[in-house]
Formats: structure tokens, C-alpha cells, sequence
């Protein structure tokens, strides 16, 4: 089991910054791809960023890749989304999920654990 928390979201202003975290409980988090996705109020849920748990390899959505930023700690059990130069079109509610011993992906249907979700607003 992996159970997720996610923290971090807020109000900012357009071309502003925002950095998610989101905190793993469970054994596997340190072998398990990482992604976020975030959903905005009438629409479905999009996939943001991905992150493999092996060597780090990447993988973003075209609309935020040279913006976003996905990272993550071991050691703490965590995993980052930094968020620069937001757009008003970012607002959504950001979600962290977990695939154990999986590759990075943007498929929502290969994650098995998901977080609550944090509310991401931009103002323009």
C-alpha cells in the first residue's frame, strides 16, 4: 500500500511560482514511477509530469514542458513539481500518483495510488 499527500497549491498571481510536494508512506515509493496530473473545474483529468523511480528519466505534457519541473527524494519519500512561469490555464487541482515497480507514464490507468489533490489557482 501507498498512500499519498499532496501539499503545496495555493493563489499566485500569472508568472508566478509554485512548488508541489507530495509525501509517500509505504515501502515501494522509492520503486515506484511517480507522475502528476491535474484536473481544472468541467474537464477531464490531464496528464503533467511523470518521473521514473530507477534513473530519473522525465517525461512531461507539451503545455508545461520548459516551465515544470518534476523531481524527487528517496530519502524523504517524496516527490516535487515546480512549477514556474504559471499561466492562468494551470489552474486545476493537482493530483501525485504512484505506480509500483512501474515505468514512467502518462496513463492514468497504469497508476495505482492516488493523492487527495492540491487546488493550483493563477490569477491573471
Amino acid at each position: 500500500q501507498v498512500q499519498l499527500v499532496e501539499s503545496g497549491g495555493g493563489l499566485v498571481q500569472a508568472g508566478g511560482s509554485l512548488r508541489l510536494s507530495c509525501v509517500a508512506s509505504g515501502r515501494t515509493f522509492s520503486r515506484s514511477a511517480m507522475g502528476w496530473f491535474r484536473q481544472a473545474p468541467g474537464k477531464e483529468r490531464d496528464f503533467v509530469a511523470t518521473i521514473a523511480w530507477s534513473d530519473d528519466r522525465t517525461d512531461y505534457a507539451d503545455s508545461v514542458k520548459g516551465r515544470f519541473t518534476i523531481s524527487r527524494d528517496n530519502a524523504k519519500n517524496t516527490v516535487y513539481l515546480q512549477m514556474n512561469t504559471l499561466k492562468p490555464e494551470d489552474t486545476a487541482v493537482y493530483y501525485c500518483a504512484a505506480d509500483p515497480w512501474g515505468p514512467p507514464s502518462s496513463s492514468q490507468n497504469r497508476y495505482d495510488y492516488w493523492g487527495q489533490g492540491t487546488q493550483v489557482t493563477v490569477s491573471s
